[in-house]
Protein backbone atom coordinates (compact mmCIF):
# COMPACT_ATOMS: atom_id res chain seq x y z
CA UNK A 1 0.00 0.00 0.00
CA UNK A 2 1.50 3.30 -1.11
CA UNK A 3 1.52 6.52 0.84
CA UNK A 4 2.33 10.09 -0.02
CA UNK A 5 5.44 9.97 2.17
CA UNK A 6 6.72 6.80 0.51
CA UNK A 7 6.15 8.32 -2.94
CA UNK A 8 8.13 11.42 -2.03
CA UNK A 9 11.02 9.32 -0.70
CA UNK A 10 11.12 7.19 -3.87
CA UNK A 11 11.09 10.30 -6.05
CA UNK A 12 13.97 11.77 -4.06
CA UNK A 13 16.04 8.60 -4.52
CA UNK A 14 15.49 8.70 -8.28
CA UNK A 15 16.47 12.34 -8.39
CA UNK A 16 19.65 11.64 -6.43
CA UNK A 17 20.46 8.60 -8.56
CA UNK A 18 20.21 6.22 -5.66
CA UNK A 19 17.34 3.90 -6.31
CA UNK A 20 18.40 1.23 -3.78
CA UNK A 21 17.90 1.78 -0.04
CA UNK A 22 20.90 2.92 1.98
CA UNK A 23 23.29 0.16 2.88
CA UNK A 24 23.47 -0.86 6.53
CA UNK A 25 26.11 0.90 8.64
CA UNK A 26 29.22 -1.13 9.45
CA UNK A 27 29.23 -2.71 12.94
CA UNK A 28 30.80 -0.74 15.74
CA UNK A 29 34.07 -2.04 17.16
CA UNK A 30 33.74 -4.01 20.37
CA UNK A 31 34.12 -1.77 23.42
CA UNK A 32 36.69 -2.73 26.02
CA UNK A 33 35.23 -3.52 29.47
CA UNK A 34 35.72 -0.78 32.11
CA UNK A 35 38.46 -1.24 34.74
CA UNK A 36 37.52 -3.03 37.93
CA UNK A 37 38.22 0.13 39.97
CA UNK A 38 37.57 3.53 38.47
CA UNK A 39 39.85 5.15 41.06
CA UNK A 40 42.51 2.55 41.84
CA UNK A 41 44.61 4.82 44.07
CA UNK A 42 44.74 3.37 47.58
CA UNK A 43 43.45 5.63 50.35
CA UNK A 44 46.48 6.81 52.32
CA UNK A 45 47.25 9.65 54.72
CA UNK A 46 50.22 11.95 54.40
CA UNK A 47 52.90 11.93 57.05
CA UNK A 48 51.77 15.37 58.17
CA UNK A 49 48.18 14.15 58.62
CA UNK A 50 49.34 11.12 60.59
CA UNK A 51 51.40 13.27 62.95
CA UNK A 52 48.74 15.98 63.33
CA UNK A 53 45.95 13.48 64.03
CA UNK A 54 47.80 12.31 67.14
CA UNK A 55 47.13 15.70 68.76
CA UNK A 56 43.55 16.48 67.71
CA UNK A 57 40.15 14.95 67.16
CA UNK A 58 39.65 17.17 64.12
CA UNK A 59 39.09 15.55 60.74
CA UNK A 60 42.65 15.71 59.45
CA UNK A 61 43.85 13.88 56.33
CA UNK A 62 40.58 12.08 55.67
CA UNK A 63 41.55 11.49 52.02
CA UNK A 64 39.20 11.21 49.09
CA UNK A 65 37.82 8.78 46.54
CA UNK A 66 38.01 10.46 43.16
CA UNK A 67 36.73 13.98 43.73
CA UNK A 68 34.65 13.15 46.79
CA UNK A 69 35.00 12.03 50.38
CA UNK A 70 34.59 8.38 51.21
CA UNK A 71 31.09 7.32 52.26
CA UNK A 72 32.01 6.47 55.85
CA UNK A 73 33.66 9.89 56.29
CA UNK A 74 30.54 11.70 55.04
CA UNK A 75 28.22 9.64 57.25
CA UNK A 76 30.41 10.18 60.31
CA UNK A 77 30.52 13.92 59.67
CA UNK A 78 26.74 14.12 59.32
CA UNK A 79 26.21 12.10 62.52
CA UNK A 80 28.62 14.28 64.51
CA UNK A 81 27.01 17.44 63.15
CA UNK A 82 23.62 16.14 64.28
CA UNK A 83 24.99 15.69 67.82
CA UNK A 84 26.15 19.33 67.86
CA UNK A 85 22.84 20.62 66.47
CA UNK A 86 20.87 18.68 69.07
CA UNK A 87 22.96 20.11 71.90
CA UNK A 88 22.46 23.71 70.75
CA UNK A 89 18.72 23.16 70.22
CA UNK A 90 18.12 21.61 73.66
CA UNK A 91 16.54 23.93 76.22
CA UNK A 92 16.88 23.59 80.00
CA UNK A 93 13.45 22.38 81.25
CA UNK A 94 11.42 24.60 83.55
CA UNK A 95 11.97 23.65 87.18
CA UNK A 96 15.19 21.75 86.53
CA UNK A 97 17.26 23.99 88.82
CA UNK A 98 14.85 23.64 91.76
CA UNK A 99 14.67 19.86 91.28
CA UNK A 100 18.44 19.70 91.67
CA UNK A 101 18.58 21.92 94.75
CA UNK A 102 19.90 25.00 92.92
CA UNK A 103 18.83 28.62 93.16
CA UNK A 104 17.01 29.27 89.84
CA UNK A 105 18.15 32.37 88.00
CA UNK A 106 17.21 33.65 84.55
CA UNK A 107 18.76 36.23 82.27
CA UNK A 108 16.96 38.94 80.30
CA UNK A 109 16.51 36.57 77.35
CA UNK A 110 12.90 35.88 76.41
CA UNK A 111 13.25 32.59 74.52
CA UNK A 112 15.79 30.24 72.94
CA UNK A 113 15.86 32.04 69.58
CA UNK A 114 16.55 35.38 71.25
CA UNK A 115 19.27 33.71 73.33
CA UNK A 116 21.12 32.68 70.16
CA UNK A 117 20.69 36.09 68.49
CA UNK A 118 21.26 38.40 71.49
CA UNK A 119 24.34 37.39 73.53
CA UNK A 120 24.17 40.72 75.38
CA UNK A 121 20.85 39.79 77.00
CA UNK A 122 22.38 36.59 78.33
CA UNK A 123 24.99 38.57 80.28
CA UNK A 124 22.56 40.23 82.70
CA UNK A 125 19.90 38.88 85.08
CA UNK A 126 16.25 39.86 84.87
CA UNK A 127 14.69 41.82 87.72
CA UNK A 128 13.10 38.78 89.36
CA UNK A 129 16.42 36.95 89.51
CA UNK A 130 18.21 39.98 90.96
CA UNK A 131 15.65 40.12 93.77
CA UNK A 132 15.98 36.37 94.34
CA UNK A 133 19.77 36.67 94.43
CA UNK A 134 19.60 39.44 97.02
CA UNK A 135 17.12 37.56 99.20
CA UNK A 136 18.38 33.99 99.14
CA UNK A 137 22.05 33.94 98.11
CA UNK A 138 24.87 34.04 100.63
CA UNK A 139 26.96 37.22 100.38
CA UNK A 140 30.60 38.02 101.10
CA UNK A 141 31.87 34.61 99.94
CA UNK A 142 35.30 33.60 98.71
CA UNK A 143 34.13 31.65 95.67
CA UNK A 144 30.77 31.84 93.91
CA UNK A 145 30.20 28.88 91.54
CA UNK A 146 27.44 29.25 88.93
CA UNK A 147 26.11 26.38 86.86
CA UNK A 148 24.63 27.51 83.54
CA UNK A 149 23.24 26.08 80.32
CA UNK A 150 25.26 28.21 77.90
CA UNK A 151 25.22 26.73 74.42
CA UNK A 152 24.65 23.16 75.59
CA UNK A 153 21.90 22.43 78.07
CA UNK A 154 22.80 18.78 77.41
CA UNK A 155 26.16 19.30 79.13
CA UNK A 156 24.60 21.30 81.96
CA UNK A 157 22.11 18.53 82.74
CA UNK A 158 24.72 15.83 82.20
CA UNK A 159 28.03 16.34 83.96
CA UNK A 160 27.24 19.92 85.04
CA UNK A 161 26.02 18.99 88.51
CA UNK A 162 28.96 16.61 88.94
CA UNK A 163 31.43 19.41 88.18
CA UNK A 164 29.58 21.88 90.41
CA UNK A 165 29.56 19.50 93.38
CA UNK A 166 33.19 18.44 92.91
CA UNK A 167 34.39 22.04 92.57
CA UNK A 168 32.42 23.04 95.67
CA UNK A 169 34.01 20.20 97.68
CA UNK A 170 37.51 21.18 96.54
CA UNK A 171 36.96 24.79 97.60
CA UNK A 172 35.44 23.87 100.95
CA UNK A 173 38.32 21.47 101.62
CA UNK A 174 40.65 24.47 101.37
CA UNK A 175 38.65 26.33 104.02
CA UNK A 176 36.98 28.83 101.68
CA UNK A 177 33.46 30.14 101.97
CA UNK A 178 31.53 28.92 98.94
CA UNK A 179 28.44 30.72 97.73
CA UNK A 180 24.91 29.41 97.36
CA UNK A 181 24.68 26.79 94.59
CA UNK A 182 22.75 28.28 91.67
CA UNK A 183 21.85 27.68 88.05
CA UNK A 184 21.34 30.36 85.40
CA UNK A 185 19.05 29.81 82.41
CA UNK A 186 19.97 31.27 78.98
CA UNK A 187 23.35 32.38 80.33
CA UNK A 188 26.49 33.73 78.69
CA UNK A 189 29.97 33.82 80.22
CA UNK A 190 29.95 37.44 81.36
CA UNK A 191 26.91 36.82 83.55
CA UNK A 192 29.37 35.79 86.27
CA UNK A 193 30.46 39.42 86.54
CA UNK A 194 27.05 40.67 87.66
CA UNK A 195 26.35 37.71 89.94
CA UNK A 196 29.80 37.81 91.55
CA UNK A 197 29.59 41.56 92.07
CA UNK A 198 26.08 41.29 93.52
CA UNK A 199 27.06 38.72 96.16
CA UNK A 200 30.45 40.28 96.87
CA UNK A 201 32.53 37.23 95.88
CA UNK A 202 36.30 37.31 95.63
CA UNK A 203 36.20 34.83 92.72
CA UNK A 204 33.28 33.96 90.46
CA UNK A 205 33.30 30.73 88.47
CA UNK A 206 30.70 30.03 85.81
CA UNK A 207 30.47 26.40 84.67
CA UNK A 208 28.47 26.25 81.47
CA UNK A 209 27.81 24.16 78.40
CA UNK A 210 30.35 25.12 75.79
CA UNK A 211 29.76 25.63 72.08
CA UNK A 212 29.46 22.08 70.71
CA UNK A 213 32.01 20.70 68.29
CA UNK A 214 31.59 17.76 65.94
CA UNK A 215 30.38 14.83 68.01
CA UNK A 216 30.88 16.69 71.30
CA UNK A 217 27.63 18.09 72.62
CA UNK A 218 28.29 17.29 76.28
CA UNK A 219 31.36 19.47 76.88
CA UNK A 220 31.57 22.05 79.67
CA UNK A 221 33.73 25.13 79.97
CA UNK A 222 34.65 26.95 83.17
CA UNK A 223 35.51 30.65 83.37
CA UNK A 224 36.98 32.17 86.54
CA UNK A 225 37.45 35.86 87.30
CA UNK A 226 38.91 37.65 90.32
CA UNK A 227 36.91 40.51 91.90
CA UNK A 228 34.02 40.08 89.44
CA UNK A 229 32.20 43.21 88.36
CA UNK A 230 30.36 44.43 85.31
CA UNK A 231 32.88 45.65 82.75
CA UNK A 232 35.45 42.88 83.10
CA UNK A 233 36.85 41.61 79.78
CA UNK A 234 37.95 38.22 78.50
CA UNK A 235 41.52 39.25 79.27
CA UNK A 236 40.56 39.31 82.95
CA UNK A 237 39.42 35.67 82.96
CA UNK A 238 40.97 32.24 82.99
CA UNK A 239 39.14 29.34 81.45
CA UNK A 240 39.22 25.60 81.04
CA UNK A 241 37.39 23.86 78.19
CA UNK A 242 36.64 20.32 77.03
CA UNK A 243 35.43 19.16 80.42
CA UNK A 244 33.75 15.85 79.71
CA UNK A 245 34.43 12.12 79.94
CA UNK A 246 36.60 12.03 76.81
CA UNK A 247 38.46 15.25 77.62
CA UNK A 248 39.23 16.47 81.13
CA UNK A 249 36.99 14.50 83.55
CA UNK A 250 34.89 16.69 85.90
CA UNK A 251 36.66 15.47 89.07
CA UNK A 252 40.08 16.33 87.65
CA UNK A 253 38.80 19.65 86.30
CA UNK A 254 37.40 20.54 89.73
CA UNK A 255 40.83 20.20 91.37
CA UNK A 256 42.48 22.32 88.71
CA UNK A 257 39.79 25.00 88.94
CA UNK A 258 40.24 25.15 92.71
CA UNK A 259 43.99 25.65 92.15
CA UNK A 260 43.19 28.51 89.76
CA UNK A 261 40.86 30.12 92.27
CA UNK A 262 43.52 29.83 94.98
CA UNK A 263 46.16 31.40 92.75
CA UNK A 264 43.81 34.29 92.00
CA UNK A 265 43.19 35.02 95.67
CA UNK A 266 46.89 34.68 96.51
CA UNK A 267 48.02 37.00 93.71
CA UNK A 268 45.02 39.32 93.74
CA UNK A 269 44.47 39.07 90.00
CA UNK A 270 43.25 36.84 87.19
CA UNK A 271 43.44 36.57 83.42
CA UNK A 272 46.60 37.40 81.53
CA UNK A 273 48.30 38.73 84.67
CA UNK A 274 47.89 35.47 86.60
CA UNK A 275 51.18 33.58 87.01
CA UNK A 276 50.70 29.81 86.93
CA UNK A 277 54.35 28.82 86.68
CA UNK A 278 54.46 27.81 90.35
CA UNK A 279 51.58 25.37 89.85
CA UNK A 280 53.06 23.42 86.95
CA UNK A 281 53.55 20.26 89.02
CA UNK A 282 49.93 20.31 90.20
CA UNK A 283 48.24 21.53 87.04
CA UNK A 284 50.26 19.26 84.77
CA UNK A 285 49.69 19.86 81.07
CA UNK A 286 47.17 22.61 81.89
CA UNK A 287 50.03 24.87 82.98
CA UNK A 288 52.16 24.19 79.93
CA UNK A 289 52.08 25.28 76.30
CA UNK A 290 52.93 21.97 74.64
CA UNK A 291 50.71 19.44 72.89
CA UNK A 292 48.14 17.54 74.90
CA UNK A 293 47.31 13.92 74.36
CA UNK A 294 44.63 13.53 71.73
CA UNK A 295 41.08 12.92 72.88
CA UNK A 296 39.33 9.77 71.80
CA UNK A 297 37.09 10.30 68.80
CA UNK A 298 33.99 8.14 68.99
CA UNK A 299 32.74 6.52 65.83
CA UNK A 300 29.01 7.12 65.50
CA UNK A 301 28.61 5.31 62.17
CA UNK A 302 30.02 2.00 60.99
CA UNK A 303 29.95 1.10 57.28
CA UNK A 304 29.82 -2.54 56.24
CA UNK A 305 32.46 -3.44 53.70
Amino acid sequence: MSSRTRELVEALRVKLGVEAPLAAAPPLPKAEPPPVRVFPTRRTRSRFAEEASAHTTALVGIGHVGTRYATDVVLQFQAELAVAHEAVATVLPDGWAEQNGLLPLRTRVGDHREFLLRPDLGRRLDEGSLALLDARAEHGVDVQPILADGLSAVACMGSGTTLLEAFTRECQARGWRVGTPMCAHFARVWLEDEIGQRVGAKVAAILLGERPGLGTGDGLSAYLVYEPRIGKTDGDRNMMSNIHARGTPPEQAARRLALLAGAMMDQGTSGVDLDLSGLASELGEAAGTGYRAAQKRERLVEVER
